[in-house]
C-alpha cells in the first residue's frame, strides 16, 4: 500500500468502563446465538414444526446479522457510532420481547431476522470504535483486551440458557434478551462517548455506498486480512456447530462433562487472546498472528490423524479434547490481529469496513454449519476436517495478502 496508516490515537481515549461496555456490546451477537441452542427441542415442539425447524430460526438470525452489518456501515460513518448503535439495540430489544410472546413459527422466524438486523450494530460499532482510537499494535492490544470479556460469551451463554430452561421455558431466554439489550442501550446512552467526531462524518448517495464497498473488496490488504479473520470464525463455528454431536453423541460425554469441556475450551480462547496481547508488545503483530496459524494448523492436522486412525474414541477421548483445545487457543492469536490489520488503512471509513468484515465473518463462518451437515453425522473426524479447512483458509488468505501487498507486512507490523 502506498498510503500510510493514520497515526494511532492514545488508547486511554476509552476509559476502563467504556472498554468493558464495548466488550459487552460486542458479545451480544454470540450470546444471542448460543443461549437459545439448548431450547431447540422445546421450540420445535411448542411452535409445531417438527425436528429441524429450529435450525431455520437460527438461519433467520444469521441472515439478519449479515444483511444488517452490510447496511449499517455507512450509517456509522454518516451519523457517528453511538446513534446507530442505540437504534440497533432498541430494535434488538423490542424484537426479543416480541419473540418471547409469539406463538407462530413463521412470525418467530421473521422476528428473529429483525432481531438480527438490530443486533448487527453490536458488531459494526465496536469494531469501528476500536479503529477510531487505535491502530497497529495498539489496536491489536486493545482488541485483545476486549476479547477477554468477549470470550466469556461461549462460556456463559449455554449455561444461562440451560438455567432459564430449568426455571421455565424457552420464552424466558428472549425475555432475558430484552433485558440485556435494554441494559446495554441505557448504559451506552449515558456513558459511552461517540468516537467519531462530527467533522469527520459524511453522507454518501446509494451509488457512493456501493462504490465504497467495491473499493474495499478490491483492496488486497483489507480483503485478505478480513478473510483471515473469517476463516478463523469458520474454524470456531466448526467446533461450535458440531460439539453436541461429537462429545455427547459420539464420545459419550454427560451433559455436565460436556459443559465443563465447553467452558475449558472457551477459556483456552480467552487465554490465547491474553498471551497475544503480551507478545505483540515485543513482536510484530502480523508475525504473532502467523504463529497462531502454525499452532492451529499443526493441532488441527493432528486432530484429523487421531480421528482417522482410531486413536481417539469413546474410551480414549482426551487426546482429541486436548488437540481441539489447542486449536481454539491458537484462534486467540488470529482473530484480534487479523481484524485490526483489515481496518488499518480505513479510519476514514471504519464503519463501512467494519460492516463488510462482519458480513464476511458471519457468511464464511456460517458455511461451517453447512459443511457439518454434509459430512457424516456419526463420524468422529468431521470436526477435524472442518478445522483443518478453516486454518488452511487462514493460511491461504494471509499468503495472498503478503503476495499482493508485500509492503503492508512491514508498514503495519508494529
Amino acid at each position: 500500500m502506498s498510503a500510510s496508516a493514520p497515526p494511532a490515537l492514545s488508547v486511554p481515549a476509552l476509559s476502563s468502563a467504556n472498554r468493558i461496555l464495548i466488550a459487552m456490546i460486542f458479545i451480544l451477537g454470540p450470546v444471542a446465538t448460543d443461549m437459545y441452542l439448548p431450547a431447540f427441542p422445546m421450540l420445535e415442539h411448542d411452535l409445531g414444526h417438527g425436528a429441524g425447524s429450529a435450525q431455520l430460526t437460527l438461519t433467520s438470525w444469521l441472515a439478519g446479522l449479515a444483511i444488517g452489518q452490510f447496511t449499517l456501515g455507512p450509517f456509522c460513518d454518516r451519523f457517528g457510532r453511538k446513534s446507530p448503535l442505540l437504534l440497533g439495540l432498541a430494535v434488538y430489544s423490542i424484537a426479543s420481547g416480541m419473540l418471547a410472546v409469539t406463538t407462530n413459527f413463521h412470525m418467530f422466524c421473521f422476528l428473529r431476522f429483525v432481531a438480527g438486523l438490530g443486533g448487527a450494530a453490536t458488531s459494526v460499532a465496536p469494531r469501528a470504535m476500536v479503529r477510531d482510537v487505535a491502530t497497529g499494535s495498539e489496536g491489536a492490544k486493545l482488541m485483545s483486551q476486549l476479547m477477554l470479556i468477549f470470550g466469556l460469551g461461549p462460556i456463559l451463554a449455554p449455561t444461562i440458557g440451560g438455567f432459564l430452561l430449568e426455571l421455565g421455558n424457552w420464552r424466558l431466554i428472549f425475555w432475558a434478551g430484552l433485558g440485556f439489550g435494554g441494559f446495554l442501550m441505557l448504559w451506552s446512552w449515558f456513558l459511552l462517548p461517540d468516537t467519531l467526531a462530527p467533522e469527520k462524518r459524511f453522507a454518501l448517495p446509494f451509488s457512493g455506498i456501493l462504490q465504497r464497498y467495491v473499493s474495499l473488496v478490491r483492496e488486497p490488504l483489507f480483503l485478505s486480512a478480513a478473510m483471515v479473520a473469517s476463516f478463523g470464525t469458520f474454524t470456531m463455528f466448526t467446533y461450535l456447530s458440531n460439539a453436541p454431536a461429537l462429545f455427547e453423541g459420539i464420545l459419550g460425554f454427560s451433559p455436565r462433562a460436556f459443559a465443563i469441556f465447553f467452558g475449558l475450551n472457551a477459556g483456552g480462547f480467552i487465554l490465547g487472546t491474553q498471551v497475544n496481547a503480551r507478545l505483540i508488545r515485543r513482536h510484530a503483530f502480523t508475525r504473532v498472528m502467523e504463529l497462531g496459524m502454525i499452532g492451529g494448523l499443526v493441532a488441527a492436522v493432528l486432530c484429523l490423524i487421531v480421528s482417522a486412525t482410531g486413536l481417539a474414541s469413546p474410551s480414549n477421548p482426551w487426546v482429541l479434547c486436548v488437540l481441539i483445545w489447542c486449536v481454539t487457543f491458537s484462534l486467540g492469536f488470529i482473530g484480534p490481529n487479523a481484524g485490526v490489520l483489515a481496518m488499518t488503512h480505513h479510519g476514514h471509513q471504519a464503519g463501512s469496513a467494519a460492516a463488510l468484515m462482519g458480513t464476511l465473518n458471519w457468511t464464511v463462518g456460517g458455511a461451517a454449519g453447512v459443511l457439518m451437515a454434509v459430512l457424516p453425522a456419526h463420524w468422529i473426524g468431521s470436526t477435524a476436517v472442518g478445522m483443518v479447512l478453516g486454518v488452511l483458509g487462514c493460511w491461504l488468505s494471509d499468503l495472498w495478502r503478503r503476495r499482493l501487498d508485500p509492503e503492508s507486512y512491514l508498514s503495519v507490523s508494529r
